[in-house]
């Protein structure tokens, strides 16, 4: 079994004046992550950023 490709949903509930933070750290955040940094010329990685305003 070999992984080709890792897809990461992030379900976040949040107050509307934090979105703007949360999609600007979605957009950066594999660039700090570890994992991803060790994987990420050899693995797929995909995100997606799901929003649930309170």
């Amino acid at each position: 079994m070999v992984v080709k490709r890792i897809h990461v949903s992030y379900y976040l509930k949040l107050d509307p004046a934090q979105r703007e933070t949360a999609v600007r750290a979605h957009n950066i955040h594999a660039n700090y992550c570890p994992v991803a940094r060790t994987i990420q010329n050899c693995v797929a990685i995909t995100t997606e950023l799901t929003m649930e305003f309170m």
